[in-house]
């Protein structure tokens, strides 16, 4: 059985980041977001459901997901973003584990924003792995990657579980505080750890 890592984090903590230094130690690396956009780019297996449940307007002119309409919606009303959650999730999942029975490297890392909020991957993942920054570090880089408003994401980090207990529940923990030097030493260290535990 392969071991997977499930790696998680807060908005803004550095998820890409530190899923880019596993890929580079050659690990594969599996990023429910990217299945995402997949998923919701024109022609994509959750198009059909989503034009069925929210109409057209939420299609952009090529036949993809208007993201931003869709995060404006989800972020104001629960019920679609559970409806949302409905259709993509399950589908998610699925491409998941065909891509780590596919996976040839030591151990698999993936890539969970929601891994402690939702229950789906509780079977899946042998280790969870946070990536972690102080909530002001968490808004700041936020606003800098993707030009929006502090109150946008302190609205986002509201529908995510608190920083305590993420850090709680995590099996291991990476302090994304300083520079990229720094984070890369403990991807680096991490991931000499990940192989010692899988050879044993």
């Amino acid at each position: 059985m392969t071991f997977v890592v499930g790696l998680t984090g807060g908005i803004g903590c550095g998820k890409s980041s530190a899923s880019q230094f596993f890929s580079d130690l050659g690990i594969n690396v599996i990023d429910t977001d990217v299945i995402a956009r997949q998923l919701t780019q024109p022609g994509g297996q959750a198009i059909d459901q989503i034009r069925k449940t929210f109409g057209d307007t939420f299609l952009a002119g090529n036949g993809s997901l208007d993201r931003e309409k869709m995060r404006n919606l989800v972020f104001s009303n629960s019920d679609s973003k559970e409806e949302l959650e409905k259709i993509l999730h399950p589908l998610i999942l699925n491409e998941v584990v065909r891509l780590v029975k596919k996976a040839r490297s030591p151990y698999v890392v993936v890539v969970v924003p929601l891994l402690l909020e939702l229950k789906d991957y509780d079977d899946l993942i042998d280790r969870v792995l946070v990536i972690d920054c102080e909530e002001q570090q968490q808004i700041l880089r936020t606003m800098m990657r993707s030009q929006l408003s502090e109150q946008f994401v302190r609205a986002v980090m509201a529908t995510q579980i608190t920083r305590e207990d993420r850090l709680q529940r995590a099996d291991d923990i990476i302090f994304n505080n300083q520079d990229i030097a720094y984070l890369k030493m403990q991807i680096t260290r991490m991931h000499n750890k990940y192989m010692t535990e899988n050879n044993n």
